[in-house]
């Protein structure tokens, strides 16, 4: 029984929500908690080890210098970090962030703006809500990033995937998707190492996804949280440093680079679309939390960043290559993967005859070892998929040596 200083009105109103039958929006209803997340719940026992998580490693914060800013910043200027503040983003970031991308072929003075927000979740969530009427057709990669495609969803856009390959998006399956399709608006890609196959799309294929753009007459979103991760390979443009007709919306985040937690993320594009995305973020959350920002400018003005880059790249090469040597040496030969040459994450793929989500279902039951299934990255519900999503950025070294030995022999004792 619950009680407040109304007792007795408080506890009617409780038992009236039991039998209450919500009638969610049409926006909403048909929207599903993510797989991932349900996954992560058997996470809570302490003896599943997880490679189902996207989170950074725990030895690539920054701790000591975000406390060190942190603290002259509330010594010296706590009203700067704890007031309101303007929707487009803290002025000295901004600054920053574009003459960063100007570096970077990411921002074009001559027809760009840039906004900060509140991750790169909401700098995709806010671009698709303002080119996008309800019905209109949004393309991307299949399978995809289950947070953008949850907020593509939404909006009730008709949402398309076209098949990978190798060195990115299928460019046949694509046209032919155009040509038959009239009204496409956007098409929504994550070029560097992408969530989930850790893909990266070739300088040829970004060339001609833009020519594409051009000839059909459609905005490219292009999702990049994982740019400045690579650790193997020759760096690739971005699509957006190819943009001279304003056409591609650029998108990126700290996330990876100092704290997810900060929720810091930013969008370069087109003025006019900038214009609309302060509208909508105004009607969003206002601004994006302002100490994160400042702490953010100053970190990335105060380091040497490609130092900080390196550390990172370091990091995350040594557990890309411990957990791929376990695949290469461990893993019965039916199972194939994508080696990444950079980001987050390793998608393998069982064989064809074998039930994909049993064995992801099995994995954490049974051998107390969290895999993602690949069909939480998928476009359509009834899409078939073979493959699973391994992280290596969030397990320590030690767990990832115990849980690929695990997983290892579950391959071997069940496909072999």
């Amino acid at each position: 029984m619950w009680y407040n200083s109304n007792g007795f009105f408080f506890d009617i109103i409780m038992k009236g929500c039991i039998y209450m039958e919500y009638k969610f929006s049409n926006k909403v209803s048909h929207l599903q908690a993510s797989a991932i997340r349900e996954i992560l719940k058997y996470t809570v026992d302490p003896e599943v080890i997880s490679f189902a998580a996207g989170n950074p490693a725990p030895e690539a914060f920054p701790t000591e210098r975000i406390a060190e800013i942190s603290a002259e910043l509330l010594r010296d200027d706590p009203i700067l970090a704890l007031q309101y503040s303007i929707t487009e983003g803290y002025g000295p970031l901004r600054e920053f962030l574009k003459s960063w991308m100007t570096e970077k072929g990411c921002f074009h003075s001559e027809f760009d703006d840039l906004i900060v927000t509140s991750g790169g979740q909401q700098a995709n969530e806010l671009s698709c809500k303002v080119l996008l009427n309800e019905g209109d057709t949004l393309l991307c990669e299949s399978p995809s990033f289950i947070g953008s495609l949850n907020a593509f969803r939404s909006y009730n856009v008709n949402l398309k995937g076209i098949d990978m390959e190798d060195d990115g998006i299928n460019l046949e399956k694509l046209e032919e998707t155009l040509r038959n399709n009239k009204n496409v608006k956007v098409l929504y890609l994550i070029p560097n190492f992408q969530n989930p196959t850790g893909r990266t799309m070739s300088l040829a294929k970004r060339k001609a996804v833009y020519e594409l753009a051009c000839r059909y007459d459609f905005i490219i979103l292009e999702d990049d949280p994982y740019g400045e991760l690579r650790f193997a390979g020759e760096n690739i443009p971005t699509i957006k440093s190819l943009d001279t007709e304003g056409r591609v919306i650029y998108s990126s985040t700290f996330s990876k680079l100092i704290s997810p937690g900060f929720r810091t993320g930013f969008v370069s594009a087109p003025a006019p679309i900038i214009q609309k995305i302060i509208v909508c973020k105004q009607v969003s959350d206002v601004h994006s939390n302002i100490w994160a920002q400042v702490v953010s400018h100053r970190f990335m003005t105060t380091i040497n960043r490609e130092e900080h880059f390196n550390k990172l790249r370091s990091i995350y090469r040594k557990k890309a290559d411990l957990m791929c040597g376990y695949i290469d040496s461990g893993f019965s030969k039916k199972i194939s993967y994508i080696k990444p040459e950079g980001g987050l994450f390793i998608w393998c793929t069982l064989p064809e005859n074998c039930d994909m989500e049993a064995f992801c279902k099995k994995a954490v039951r049974d051998y107390k070892i969290a895999v993602v299934p690949g069909n939480s990255f998928s476009i359509n519900e009834n899409e078939k998929c073979s493959s699973f999503r391994l992280n290596y950025s969030t397990p320590a070294n030690a767990q990832i040596e115990k849980g690929m030995e695990i997983l290892a022999a579950m391959t071997r004792e069940m496909l072999d």
